[in-house]
């Protein structure tokens, strides 16, 4: 159901959520260049000009819809002995909703627009890939971090292209303990 047709209270900190969760929406749909604030009010339900009293610019209502997404930070709280395990068995079992997967939606539609791309590394680098990096610490950390955040995007991916058209259970059990394995060997290098 569109935002716009549901019937919300009044008040600015309902105002900002619904625009940020149509920015989100549409951003996650759509490239950079091809989302209007205009499509965005009219999605949230609001006048355009809300947009920038809350959020600025185009490029700032951008970088809040990405910094609103979930951030897989969840990834590297846990036991390192079980990271492998762990985001295997997620990026293999686990519902594809969730913010999770609308923030890489939104990252790679960001790819042809250099303004986009820029605010897309700086939110990837400071809340995702240096506090990674010093999670698995170590004379190789940020190499090793780039190493599996490729790995992990690449089947996020993967998983969003196959649409339901994966593994049978038991394919997915071997390609679950396959990436596991992967996972943690990276973890567990120490050069």
């Amino acid at each position: 159901m569109d935002i716009s047709t549901q019937v919300r209270p009044r008040g600015s900190a309902t105002t900002r959520q619904a625009i940020l969760t149509a920015a989100r929406d549409q951003f996650a749909e759509h490239s950079y260049q091809d989302v209007s604030l205009r499509a965005i009010a009219r999605t949230a339900g609001v006048d355009v000009a809300l947009i920038a009293r809350y959020f600025g610019s185009k490029e700032d209502l951008f970088a809040s819809a990405l910094d609103s997404c979930e951030m897989a930070t969840d990834l590297f709280t846990g036991p390192r002995e079980t990271f492998g395990i762990r985001v295997a068995e997620e990026l293999v079992f686990e519902s594809k909703e969730g913010t999770k997967l609308q923030g890489a939606r939104i990252m790679l539609n960001s790819l042809g627009s250099t303004k986009a791309a820029e605010i897309v590394h700086q939110s990837a680098e400071s809340r995702f890939m240096e506090p990674f990096a010093a999670w698995l610490g170590g004379d190789d950390a940020l190499v090793r971090t780039r190493v599996l955040a490729g790995v992990i995007m690449g089947m996020s991916v993967s998983r969003e292209l196959s649409s339901g058209s994966g593994p049978d259970d038991a394919g997915a059990m071997r390609l679950c303990d396959r990436l596991a394995t992967i996972l943690q060997a990276i973890v567990d290098e120490t050069d």
